[in-house]
């Protein structure tokens, strides 16, 4: 069968949309990855066929070398989203030897409406991926989405495994585009310590905390905030959340919150839900299989076990079988998730014995029927014990990861004593099998991870097994493995892969940084990771955070004997341009790149040497010492191999930079044109500058300063163009600190000075916001100078600049802002780029009073314009001379100043400066003797 674009295919309660490659469920779109997007079609086109693995291998990997394994990972998640075994409805079955076939009934049907498949923004929420089908929760769903429009404070309480955050999770995805400013969700799973819990929060909601009151800050960045907070398992930190929310709810009376923990959180304001468990048939009613399907207990039972036993069918026969299991297990999802995958070992029969067998002694001397914690806890038990050693010492050892982890990650922290590497895969595998260990599938890998009911209790095996101290520790060396092989993909994988593949492991990074970096572990291990995981900070733009980490890593190392010399250099690397970001141009950023240019040179180690260089003059640049900058440019060019072409861009990129702020337009436009060409043809797979200067997309940085220059060099439309393009580059690849200084160099700028307020004060609202959400305080202090010339309702106030690029350019956008520290660098040329401006402001202030000593300045002003190849500062030294020209009677010579200057414009001509000057020219035309 074709499957056309202009069909649309109907089976079970799903629409499919082949076009647009759309799943609807009702009128919500599924989310497949497109790998299991691909087999779905592809068993579509032969529906009712047999579609061998081999095939399916073949169509959906055409240029890779698969294993079986990942067409079986891959089904298994496309079955699951599908709900396959849903009221004991089946769509894919296995034919053993063969392969796979698509059995369900359809139709085809015309499109006559095509969906919106744009779903909403994902800056308006974090809720992950739906990967299983809700059953049996409904009505609560929707009795919840009622209350929380009236309490705006719901704990959704129940034992582990009962699906409380299944639930919340429903309850909010339903409520996407309800909330103005979003919907956030805080997992605590990944937490211990309750100070780290407003940093967490911090960071999902792009907010920058001051560290000495973080609730403080934290109520009022939500006061005026129309948003829902999704707490999910706070039970481990229960009054630190109550606290929480307290305050929360006190300080933003429209933020609503709703929480998950196995007991009420006793907090003021909060309304407790109980969840009860699935509905499972009364023990006396005598029901057919269509009757008692209708219990979602048993609806349950049944998808798991067809998912997991492809020839599974509930007979009539054995239907009291299944809905005692269901009743044993008192309707609690997980455990009946967990005696599902038995069935296919154990059948319906010897599966209801051993449950009786294995819940009997617990349930021994109690008069009434065990609750459902010891249930779940009973459960756990009976499928622990239903493994072999093997498998159980897999389970207890993966207990340690806190996040999504690789086959690999697994095996690295599972080997050890009494596991060799070869039986890891078959274990894992098992542990999938039997519902212990759940598969996530992302378009490129495919990843595990424990539930945190079961986290919790393989962590508690694993330390009653006495293998706590090993295994954390074999899990540092995996982390430590993991970013450095993140390190070495970083200079060759495209971006959005490389974050697919490593950003999962940030939590297993934190946790092994917060145990190591607290001498609790092995602190060289971990001080090595702190240097090595630079890379993921830098691409989440995390600087704030890692700062904090570096810092610990190195008061620890150099309290040890012998401080490693190249591992130091590398810390105060990382930690100077984490100082650069958060703190501006700092002591400590231009200590810790001075720091380790001194130990580079001892090491001998010219990479690093490098970047120390080149990172210390980013600082220098942006603290206006221009001719340090320029020469710190010649040192590396001096220094750098020859034959390195990599090398050779960021030299030429370093050059472009200095230039440019020094006062070589010219020059500085040819290298910036070269080094965008060297870009493109390099393939751009590597963002960055593989640890040059302070990190930011080098097309990015590259196309910021260019537009910088085009516009002095009097392009602006060319200009903004280039500005624009920058931005959306940065934007699309979503790199904070990309997007804030493209912003704060170009964007913001060229805007204003092209006299388009709107877009300028857009633009420095979002420079705002990103420069807060990535604690980028360098950036976020300029836009807060900005905005006292561009203005807008919402923007902050700001003191004068005190010094550096930001002073400079302060005057570039009001002449009002000139000083005399300004006006004496002009003076004595270390002001470099701006010079003409800072005389021009000077001279406007003196024409009041000193009519010669201001035409002087501004003839010296022209005279640096014209020699720094900037027609725009020429330009704008030209009218104010006109001006002073035509104020004392000589028209002519004014107009044939001005002339000649802005007949040399070839576009811009709606702009502020060239509008100006076409009415100036006007004025002195209409006074000139005929």
């Amino acid at each position: 069968m074709t499957l056309s674009p202009e069909q649309a295919l109907h089976f079970g309660p799903y629409r499919i949309y082949p076009g647009q490659r759309l799943v609807m469920e009702a009128d919500q779109p599924l989310r497949l990855g497109s790998r299991a997007m691909d087999i779905l079609l592809i068993l579509l086109e032969h529906a009712g066929q047999v579609v061998s693995k081999q095939q399916l291998i073949a169509r959906v990997w055409p240029k890779s070398v698969v294993e079986d394994i990942n067409l079986r990972v891959h089904m298994a998640a496309l079955r699951k989203a599908l709900g396959d075994g849903q009221t004991g409805q089946r769509y894919i079955v296995t034919v053993a030897q063969r392969g796979y076939s698509f059995v369900a009934p359809f139709s085809l049907e015309p499109i006559e409406q095509r969906p919106q498949n744009t779903p909403p923004e994902s800056s308006s929420h974090n809720l992950p991926v739906r990967r299983t089908r809700m059953i049996g929760r409904q009505a609560l769903v929707d009795s919840l989405l009622a209350q929380l429009s009236r309490q705006r404070f719901i704990t959704l309480v129940g034992p582990g495994g009962i699906g409380k955050t299944t639930v919340a999770l429903r309850v909010a995805e339903q409520l996407i585009g309800h909330y103005r400013d979003g919907i956030r969700l805080l997992d605590l799973a990944p937490i211990n310590d309750p100070v780290m819990i407003t940093t967490h929060l911090a960071t999902l909601l792009d907010l920058s905390l001051h560290d000495a009151e973080p609730m403080s800050g934290l109520a009022t960045f939500l006061r005026e905030r129309q948003m829902l907070l999704v707490i999910d398992n706070c039970e481990h930190l229960i009054d630190a959340i109550a606290l929480l929310s307290e305050n929360i709810l006190r300080a933003a009376p429209q933020v609503h919150i709703l929480a998950t923990s196995r007991e009420s959180l006793r907090a003021e304001g909060e309304c407790v839900q109980r969840l009860e468990s699935l509905d499972c048939p009364p023990p006396i009613a005598v029901l057919d299989r269509t009757q008692a399907l209708t219990f979602s207990a048993l609806q349950l039972f049944v998808e798991r076990a067809m998912a997991s036993h492809d020839s599974f069918e509930l007979s009539e026969a054995e239907l009291p079988l299944a809905i005692e299991i269901c009743r044993r297990l008192d309707g609690i999802p997980l455990a009946i998730e967990l005696a599902a995958a038995q069935v296919g070992n154990l059948g319906l029969s010897g599966l209801l014995s051993q449950l009786q067998d294995s819940f009997r002694l617990l349930a021994q001397g109690c008069p009434t029927t065990m609750g459902r914690h010891q249930t779940l806890r009973a459960t756990l038990d009976w499928s622990f014990e239903l493994l072999n050693a093997c498998e159980q010492t897999c389970l207890r050892r993966l207990g340690i990861f806190r996040g999504a982890f690789t086959l690999e990650s697994a095996a690295a922290v599972i080997v050890g004593q009494y596991i060799e590497p070869d039986v890891v895969f078959a274990s894992i595998t098992q542990l999938v099998a039997k519902s212990l260990l759940n598969v996530e599938v992302g378009d490129e890998e495919v990843f595990y991870r424990l539930l945190d009911t079961t986290r919790g209790y393989a962590l508690e095996k694993l330390d009653q097994a006495q293998e706590l101290a090993d295994t954390r520790e074999r899990h540092a060396e995996c982390c430590l493995a993991l970013m450095q092989q993140a390190q070495s993909d970083w200079e060759h994988t495209q971006s959005e892969r490389w974050t697919e593949r490593y950003a999962r492991s940030l939590d297993d990074i934190r946790a092994v940084l917060d145990w190591g970096l607290n001498a609790q572990g092995p602190q060289a291990l971990v001080i090595r990771l702190a240097a090595t995981s630079a890379p993921l900070w830098q691409e989440l733009s995390l600087l704030k955070e890692y700062g904090v980490y570096v810092r610990k890593a190195l008061a620890l190392l150099e309290a040890t004997h012998q401080p490693c010399p190249r591992l130091t250099m590398n810390l105060k690397l990382a930690l100077g341009s984490s100082c650069y970001h958060t703190q501006g141009n700092s002591t400590e950023a231009v200590e810790a790149f001075v720091s380790a240019k001194h130990l580079a040179e001892h090491c001998n180690d010219m990479a690093g040497q490098l970047k120390a260089i080149s990172g210390h003059l980013a600082v220098d640049l942006s603290c206006g010492h221009y001719q340090l900058a320029l020469e710190q440019s010649r040192q590396f060019e001096r220094l750098r191999p020859h034959d390195d072409a990599v090398t050779a861009l960021s030299t030429q990129r370093l050059r472009v930079l200095a230039l440019h702020f020094a006062g070589d337009q010219a020059l500085a436009r040819e290298n910036a044109e070269q080094v965008i060409q060297r870009l493109a043809q390099s393939g751009q797979l590597n963002r960055f500058t593989h640890g040059f200067g302070v990190q930011y997309d080098q097309s990015v940085a590259a196309l910021t300063i260019l537009a910088r220059i085009l516009w002095l060099q009097g392009l602006p439309e060319k200009a903004w163009h280039t500005a624009r393009q920058a931005l959306d580059i940065a934007m699309q690849i979503n790199h904070g600190t990309s997007i804030c200084y493209t912003l704060a160099l170009s964007g913001c700028l060229i805007a204003h000075y092209n006299g388009n307020t709107p877009v300028a004060r857009e633009l420095l609202t979002l420079l705002l916001e990103q420069a807060k959400k990535h604690s980028v305080l360098l950036f976020y202090t300029w836009a807060k100078h900005y905005a006292q010339v561009i203005g807008g309702a919402d923007s902050p106030s700001s003191p004068r600049a005190d010094t550096g690029l930001i002073k400079e350019i302060m005057v570039t956008l009001d002449s009002r802002f000139i000083d005399d520290a300004l006006l004496e660098r002009a003076e004595n040329g270390t002001a470099g780029w701006s010079t003409a401006e800072i005389l021009r402001a000077r001279a406007d202030a003196l024409a009041v009073e000193d009519f010669s000593a201001a035409e002087a300045v501004l003839l010296k002003a022209l005279a640096v314009a014209k020699t720094q190849g900037a027609l725009a500062w020429e330009l704008r030294s030209a009218t104010s001379l006109a001006q002073l020209w035509q104020r004392q009677g000589l028209f002519r010579q004014a107009h044939e100043l001005l002339a000649p200057i802005y007949q040399r414009f070839t576009e811009g001509f709606a702009t502020p400066d060239l509008t100006k000057v076409r009415r100036l020219l006007d004025e002195l035309q209409r006074h000139m003797p005929v």
